[in-house]
């Protein structure tokens, strides 16, 4: 068994039954009211006991990332669940892409234009997740939304507040940092050069050092080293460990990847998360 089929046993196996421990779950509207026709965002607001987290739409080598499974009703369509951008947590020893603060993930949902005002609708869905701490514990929860329908509705602002900061942080691309990848044996080497003036430049070799580079599809390991260098000019040189295990089939032609810094990565603008996915030089 490898080592990550083992974490993951040891993660499902003897605690499938506790269904809701390390979190609590509510799901939530950015409007007061649905408006026929009109999309709107639904969040699903995640609060994760000390010591407790969730993981991300990739998890990286262990974890199973949040997932919402709708039933709506007749005439309804749901978008995509997103995730806010990706942080490094820890499932026991091993690095992990997930989430150990409290997290808002959000879905656009649109109601059919044929609804009348003065009715309420309840949207349904069922929530699946692995929260872990000092043990990991899957679980699944039903839930549901109530609201009126109407002419016209407000911003809740409780929930818009949660919801805007995750979208202000959101990963991001820019044509501020050119991305190049090359492939070797078991390492991959990422070269991010800066492509114009707009770029943040790294301040130091340990400035540089702070940098996360999370994977979109697994093919490097979340929990091997990453090697960072910074040159004279700028330019970053990044080394990854291939995975052992790929789920995707046949090699990928791009390094699908988000790259963290605290710091960000444009001037003037604070999103931390730059999203790249160069070809692969192989």
């Amino acid at each position: 068994m490898t080592f990550r089929l083992l974490l993951f046993a040891l993660c499902s196996w003897p605690f499938a039954l506790q269904a809701q421990t390390g979190l609590k779950l509510q799901l939530v509207s950015e409007q007061s009211a649905i408006v026929p026709g009109k999309p709107f965002t639904v969040g699903l607001w995640i609060q994760h006991d000390r010591g407790w987290h969730t993981y991300w739409r990739f998890p990286g080598i262990v974890g199973v990332a949040t997932e919402m499974n709708w039933s709506l009703p007749q005439g309804w369509k749901a978008g995509p669940l997103i995730h806010p951008e990706p942080e490094r947590t820890f499932m026991f020893q091993v690095k992990a892409q997930g989430y150990d603060r409290d997290v808002m993930l959000r879905a656009e949902i649109t109601p059919p234009v044929n609804l009348k005002p003065g009715e309420q609708v309840t949207l349904t869905g069922k929530a699946v997740w692995m929260c872990c701490g000092t043990s990991c514990h899957p679980g699944s929860m039903d839930l549901s939304l109530t609201l009126p329908v109407a002419a016209e509705s407000q911003v809740n602002q409780k929930w818009h507040a949660l919801l805007e900061a995750e979208r202000v942080r959101a990963e991001r691309t820019s044509e501020a940092w050119k991305a190049e990848a090359s492939e070797k044996g078991n390492e991959v080497t990422l070269t991010l050069r800066p492509a114009d003036a707009r770029a943040a430049l790294r301040r130091n070799q340990p400035d540089a050092e702070k940098i996360i580079v999370f994977t979109e599809d697994g093919w490097f390991d979340s929990d091997k080293p990453q090697t960072i260098t910074l040159h004279s000019d700028g330019t970053l040189t990044i080394q990854l460990i291939k995975a052992e295990t790929y789920l995707g089939g046949k090699p990928p032609a791009t390094l699908r990847c988000i790259l963290r810094h605290e710091d960000g990565w444009v001037k003037g603008e604070s999103w931390r998360c730059l999203q790249i996915s160069p070809r692969i030089v192989r």
